[in-house]
């Protein structure tokens, strides 16, 4: 821990987020995955796992929408960064903003400083990543990066260059961040040198791999697998979770319980399986291997 300035008044600790090389932490936790009945469904709305004191993994409950996925939440010294807003815009069903709000209020009893902003980004534009922006219209010290194509890869400069490495600077907690179209032409693949942590939004995740477009999927994968072989990664983390525990089976679409699910978390070498999968595809069709299928049309 060192001190700092403080932006209004007196002196504020700053959290020490660069130190040492990022170690994998355990994942081990249940997540809520439905129930037959969603009437009687007792999950939570969101599913709240601390995976360190600055890191935080929410997933949506499955009764409210079949998609689940999973959102994150990083704290850095000068600003928290939301990644990606779920698959419901009513606050009601799915209060994302109220969550977000409560754990910034723990986190800010800890660490006390004045002006803490908050970033929403995403992984890409598809519906069930979006949804809950308009939670956050109107929050102050809050920048909402739209989710399209030519919002975000403004903000990250990708539409000047497109195979630049962008950075996001929370305060001690740079993100760096890639172009990753194929599945979707405004994906965005985030790393954390702080966990060590790949977000991969629905680029790579155990379940169905959506591809929008083959060739720029193709390339992506082969960029990312590039980009992890020089950092120290310790998880792999899409956005949701398809697959059973039997290899290459999945759940059909539109499950809204699914008690055997695989872990979240991927591997490198999962990663790089992806990557070696795609070299036996050429054309449309359901691609199924054991932690992944990959969709082609």
């Amino acid at each position: 821990m060192t001190q700092g300035p403080r932006t209004l008044s007196g002196m504020v600790q700053l959290v020490d987020l660069t130190s040492g090389t990022p170690q994998p932490r355990p994942i081990d936790v249940h997540w809520i995955s439905g129930s037959i009945s969603a009437k009687h469904n007792t999950d939570p709305d969101i599913q709240v796992h601390e995976y360190d004191p600055h890191t935080f993994i929410l997933r949506q409950n499955k009764a409210v929408h079949f998609e689940a996925p999973f959102v994150f939440l990083l704290f850095g010294n000068d600003r928290a960064m939301l990644l990606d807003t779920g698959a419901t815009e009513s606050p009601q069903y799915f209060p994302l903003r109220a969550t977000v709000d409560d754990l910034i209020e723990r986190w800010l009893a800890e660490h006390p400083r004045d002006g803490y902003q908050l970033l929403v980004l995403h992984t890409h534009s598809h519906g069930d990543h979006v949804a809950g922006d308009g939670q956050f219209a109107g929050r102050p010290d809050t920048t909402v990066v739209p989710a399209t194509r030519d919002g975000a890869w403004a903000f990250f400069g990708f539409d000047v260059d497109p195979h630049r490495v962008a950075r996001v600077d929370l305060g001690g907690r740079a993100l760096e961040c890639l172009a990753t179209p194929g599945h979707n032409k405004a994906a965005v693949t985030y790393y954390d040198p702080h966990t060590g942590i790949l977000f991969t939004g629905d680029t790579v995740y155990p379940g169905r791999l959506y591809v929008e477009d083959l060739p720029a999927f193709r390339a992506s994968i082969e960029r990312i697998i590039d980009f992890a072989g020089s950092r120290p990664v310790t998880h792999v983390l899409g956005c949701h979770i398809e697959m059973t525990n039997q290899p290459g089976v999945d759940y059909p679409m539109g499950t809204t319980f699914q008690p055997d699910e695989p872990p979240l978390q991927l591997t490198v070498e999962q990663l790089r399986e992806v990557g070696t999968a795609l070299t036996t595809i050429d054309g449309p069709g359901h691609h199924r291997f054991a932690d992944f299928i990959i969709w082609t049309s």
